[in-house]
């Protein structure tokens, strides 16, 4: 299996993003309940190619279907929402907390021109699958000549 490798532009906005992750990594571990600030998550995904498609999959378990928005052209992908966290239960101590709420968003930059008119999601047991035709780099289109 063959995989994508995708860049999202430089490095400096990604070691600010690690450094506020390990700060509050290490906060987190002392006290789950405190944390610097309401930050967004990352949920997992897979991209592959074959010659006809490219596909995109997300975990994305706990997300209601209302609560999730894709927004596609013809060179990238955005999937964004919301995790909202589950009703507290009063009088209760936590042990462990990683699971993370709040908002999300992924863009992916994809490697091959697609039609978005053509794309296709679906949505089960918490996995998005995202399908996306690609256009043709042998389609030839003649251009007729005019006398003007």
């Amino acid at each position: 299996m063959e995989y994508i490798k995708i860049r999202f532009g430089g490095n400096i906005g990604q070691l600010e993003c690690d450094l506020e992750k390990s700060i509050n990594d290490v906060f987190q571990t002392l006290s789950p309940i405190f944390r610097l600030s309401e930050r967004s998550w990352r949920p997992a995904m897979d991209i592959y190619e074959t010659p006809s498609e490219i596909v995109i999959m997300s975990e994305l378990s706990g997300v209601d279907k209302k609560d999730l928005d894709i927004e596609i052209n013809s060179r990238a992908v955005k999937i964004h929402g919301i995790r909202r966290p589950l009703p507290r239960v009063e009088r209760m101590t936590y042990r462990l907390a990683e699971i993370q709420y709040g908002r999300f968003e992924r863009i992916l930059f994809l490697p091959a021109p697609i039609d978005p008119e053509k794309a296709t999601a679906s949505f089960v047991n918490g996995l998005l699958n995202i399908r996306l035709e690609r256009i043709s780099r042998e389609r030839v289109c003649k251009v007729p000549i005019s006398d003007e």
